[in-house]
């Protein structure tokens, strides 16, 4: 198989996220996330392509960071929102800080659910054959 065909299947490894959030899969999950939102061109033509990098694993996202045309579209486009937030009331910033907490604490038992399950599935899936308990001597 050729090289070209190699990269059109790559994707990136979540490891990617996790660095960028400390270790946290729930917020690695919400990055994901959040460039998939991007990749689909939600935040323009130069995000969807830097998003698109990223999740192809062609780029990593602070390498994508670094990148002129990606920050200065990035810069641009959170612009409108950076001024709505300074308009905001503290209140009104709180209750935002509330909401991510909370879809960061609902991402987590989401994980631990999904891993719950997973743990279950394996588990029952043993049967006889699956090697403990026996032993030559």
């Amino acid at each position: 198989m050729d090289s070209a065909a190699n990269s059109s299947d790559k994707r990136v490894d979540d490891s990617e996220f996790l660095e960028m959030t400390q270790q946290d899969p729930a917020q690695a999950k919400i990055l994901k996330q959040s460039l998939e939102h991007l990749a689909s061109g939600l935040g323009g033509p130069a995000l969807k392509e830097m998003a698109q990098e990223v999740l192809s694993g062609r780029m990593g996202l602070r390498e994508a960071a670094n990148v002129s045309a990606y920050a200065e579209e990035a810069v641009e486009r959170s612009a409108p929102l950076a001024e709505k937030w300074a308009s905001m009331s503290d209140s009104e910033r709180e209750a935002l800080a509330v909401d991510g907490e909370r879809r960061i604490e609902e991402e987590r038992r989401q994980l631990d659910e999904e891993r719950r399950v997973a743990s279950e599935d394996r588990s029952s899936a043993k049967g006889r054959h699956d090697g403990r308990g026996w032993s030559l001597y």
